[in-house]
């Protein structure tokens, strides 16, 4: 009785190397949320610089609406700044902030017939609208990523190697922070 006491913790340890740790499919899993998220920072980032061409486009016919602009440009560069921190919840926040003010820009273009056929503000448009697509592309498989990572983490034996590796935390979903931000802003005209 007393060897089996013994030889119990050695049979455990043996039982969960013969149906595998995890280890290395904890490992692929991280990676490929951190891969997504890096898609999520690719995407902001280009919605980021497509901005400021926009705004310049808009600028050239609508020189009184600088307020909106201030207001642009105060919203990119908090974006920016979300993008380079690498914070997936700062980050969601700053693109949902830019959404307002983008969405007055788009208003302002309205006003202005001439801006509408301008093939400059034609191709960024379409850039933008192409971008806010992936952002939401980006989005959707970074959280699917997180599912699948938090699922096989939660999953026995594999919840114990990774706790002994320090990956048995959860990790976050990127997360739409405001009513209405699940849709992306309308740039049709």
């Amino acid at each position: 009785m007393a060897t089996l006491r013994r030889s119990f913790p050695v049979l455990v340890a043996a039982a969960l190397f013969a149906t595998g740790c995890g280890y290395n499919t904890i490992q692929t899993k991280d990676e490929a949320v951190n891969g997504a998220a890096s898609q999520i920072k690719t995407q902001l980032q280009r919605r980021s610089d497509l901005i400021p061409n926009l705004v310049e486009t808009v600028k050239g016919f609508a020189r009184q609406e600088s307020t909106v602009f201030s207001a642009v440009a105060e919203a990119r560069s908090r974006l920016s700044g979300a993008v380079a921190g690498g914070n997936l919840q700062q980050m969601s926040e700053a693109n949902q902030a830019l959404t307002a003010p983008l969405g007055r820009l788009i208003a302002i273009a309205e006003a202005y017939p001439e801006l509408k056929s301008n093939q400059n503000f034609l191709q960024l448009q379409d850039q933008l609208e192409g971008t806010e697509n992936r952002i939401s592309v980006a989005r959707q498989d970074y959280n699917k990523s997180v599912e699948d990572f938090n699922a096989y983490i939660r999953r026995f034996p594999y919840n114990l190697t990774a706790k002994m590796f320090g990956l048995g935390k959860p990790r976050e979903y990127f997360e739409l922070t405001s009513p209405g931000a699940a849709e992306a802003p309308k740039v049709k005209f």
